[in-house]
């Protein structure tokens, strides 16, 4: 089992960091799907107690990371076809309401200019790592909801962030990096510009339909 990324706690804040540490090791995929967690196991690896670690997990549970099967035991989750699908409909969901949003701003010049600079660090990234290269994807989606100024919007979209992660995992590099084209980004920025909400909302869905079948493909 590759324990890299299980490694190096600090002594505060325990909770937070074998958080971390776990969930990138799930959606780095060093802790595989269908992986069952045995909790004496991970307590070790991380040097936290075994309470600490109970908390970390139901954070994951609830994230969908991980999942509980027969007598309550945890495992990491995997994703079928559908469930990537189920995924993205929401996703488009979320980023049409915050498309809409930024389209109906009266300036919407700042709003362009800081997704234009995430299309530059999307581009930026295409020679890195793939970690790195999903990143700048995600920064790009982050900042179209954050950029709304509806808190609930954001939190609702970054609670779907490790299944995200999870489902460009289940696919492999090839058809992840397939999605990550900064044509295709630019093509929502160009939609939000227009301030047609119609015309955003249309892209979105495209975008999303698109990169789910990139994925289950």
């Amino acid at each position: 089992m590759a324990t890299t990324a299980l490694l190096g706690l600090e002594k505060k804040s325990l909770r937070e960091q074998a958080l971390a540490a776990l969930r990138t090791a799930i959606t780095s995929g060093a802790l595989e799907p269908g992986r069952h967690l045995v909790e004496t196991e991970l307590s070790e690896m991380l040097q936290i107690s075994r309470g600490t670690l109970r908390e970390a997990l139901r954070q994951l549970q609830q994230e969908g990371l991980v999942s509980a099967g027969a007598r309550g035991r945890l495992s990491v989750r995997h994703l079928d076809a559908k469930e990537i699908r189920d995924i993205y409909s929401v996703r488009a969901a979320l980023e049409s309401l915050a498309a809409r949003t930024l389209c109906e701003l009266p300036d919407r010049q700042h709003v362009i200019g800081s997704l234009r600079t995430a299309i530059q660090a999307m581009e930026a990234a295409t020679h890195s790592t793939m970690e790195e290269r999903v990143e700048s994807d995600l920064e790009f989606h982050r900042t179209m909801c954050r950029l709304t100024g509806n808190e609930t919007l954001l939190h609702s979209w970054e609670s779907l962030e490790g299944s995200i992660r999870m489902s460009i995992m289940f696919a492999g590099p090839e058809k992840g990096v397939r999605n990550m084209s900064v044509e295709r980004h630019n093509d929502i920025v160009a939609a939000i510009e227009t301030g047609d909400a119609s015309l955003a909302r249309n892209t979105i869905i495209e975008h999303m339909d698109t990169a789910a079948s990139v994925l289950v493909a």
